[in-house]
């Protein structure tokens, strides 16, 4: 028998950090002095989905580059380059300034998760279950590692080491210069989202309905929030709380502490939530395959207001300044206000897009599910 919606374990006596580097983000600006990166699926380890870089008001294509393949993997943008996944099985690597190849790796199998770029390496799984280290300069592979279920989970990094989810069931740690695990946590079903870090804790929202908060350097499970749910998106991190929708169009505040549900939010068309939301501020906005993206009140789960779209949303939103961008299977990037959700500006890319938008120096990267990578900005370079 499932206890109640929540349980409390040794966690309680320990408190989340908040992560710091979020207080400057919200206002969605490049700083000077702040790298114009965005190294992993959804910019940063607490997977907020918050651009620490501005966008035109009415950004348009700088380049676009055919990869002769549907892409699903959200861009990693780090050091001039664009590293994103095929579903033909490559890691492919473009110059950021104009789009042209660097290098492609062939992978065994799809490439859906979004790479991890880290110093000089890249990180990322395919859907044969092999995860893979990568030379970023040259592609060539520097280790491997191989687990029994396919990998859809996008790697996140922290100190030392690189986390990644598998459907073989387990969430892993691996030393991030050696490939050895480190620790390996095991779920009661598949670990498809992105693990989120959030203090000393990693969160996973997983197919056997539970958010856990396990710990970064023991790998031991400190707390969770049990539900009926089903979780294929990873959650996102602020001020002590993860936010993550389930599939079947139930979204939820989760405290990190002691895995307490502090708000919950039923979609009544009941869509589902693939994708991860971003938050900042007061606000959280969410993907739905109910065809809309809608924002809730951080802390209370009020909605606050809804977007319509004309296909299912599986993208998942980054907050840049004033405005969400989000991808569709409608073919379209919208650009909606975060104040209210209105459409600000709307770009039709000629494809599905399933994958995220990752921003960086000014400019978004944006793949098709036709191949078609695209990169969009202002004419002056930032």
């Amino acid at each position: 028998m499932r206890p109640g919606p929540s349980r409390r374990t040794n966690a309680a006596r320990r408190s989340v950090a908040v992560v710091c580097a979020l207080a400057a983000l919200t206002a969605g600006r490049a700083d000077a002095g702040q790298p114009a990166e965005w190294p992993s699926f959804r910019g940063s380890p607490d997977m907020s989905g918050v651009a620490r870089s501005s966008l035109p008001a009415k950004p348009e294509v700088l380049w676009r580059r055919q990869v002769n393949s549907a892409v699903e993997s959200t861009a990693a943008i780090v050091g001039g380059r664009v590293y994103l996944g095929t579903q033909s099985g490559s890691v492919v690597c473009l110059d950021l300034k104009g789009g042209a190849p660097k290098w492609r790796f062939k992978a065994s199998g799809p490439v859906s998760a979004s790479p991890c770029v880290v110093g000089t390496r890249v990180y990322v799984g395919d859907e044969e279950g092999v995860f893979y280290a990568l030379n970023a300069a040259s592609g060539e592979k520097v280790w491997q590692f191989k687990t029994e279920g396919k990998i859809v989970s996008s790697a996140t990094p922290a100190p030392g080491v690189v986390l990644f989810g598998s459907y073989d069931n387990h969430l892993y740690c691996l030393d991030a210069k050696t490939g050895e695990k480190k620790w390996a946590f095991q779920a009661d079903s598949y670990v498809h989202g992105t693990p989120c870090v959030a203090g000393d804790v990693v969160v996973i929202a997983g197919c056997d309905g539970d958010v856990r908060m396990i710990g970064l350097k023991s790998g031991k499970e400190e707390a969770s929030a049990e539900t009926e749910g089903n979780f294929a998106a990873p959650p996102a991190y602020h001020d002590g709380h993860v936010f993550v929708g389930d599939m079947g169009g139930q979204y939820r505040s989760v405290r990190c502490e002691d895995g307490k549900v502090v708000w919950e939010f039923e979609d009544p068309k009941g869509g589902a939530c693939y994708g991860a939301a971003a938050v900042a501020g007061d606000r959280v906005v969410f993907p739905s395959r109910g065809r809309r993206v809608f924002c809730l009140n951080r802390k209370t789960g009020k909605l606050l207001w809804k977007a319509r779209t004309g296909g299912q949303v599986d993208s998942s939103p980054v907050i840049v300044g004033g405005r969400a961008y989000v991808g569709c299977a409608d073919g379209n990037l919208y650009g909606l206000g975060l104040a209210n959700g209105k459409t600000a500006w709307k770009f039709r890319a000629g494809g599905a897009i399933s994958a995220s938008p990752a921003v960086a120096g000014g400019r978004l990267i944006i793949g098709t599910e036709k191949g078609t990578v695209y990169c969009l900005g202002g004419r002056t370079d930032p």
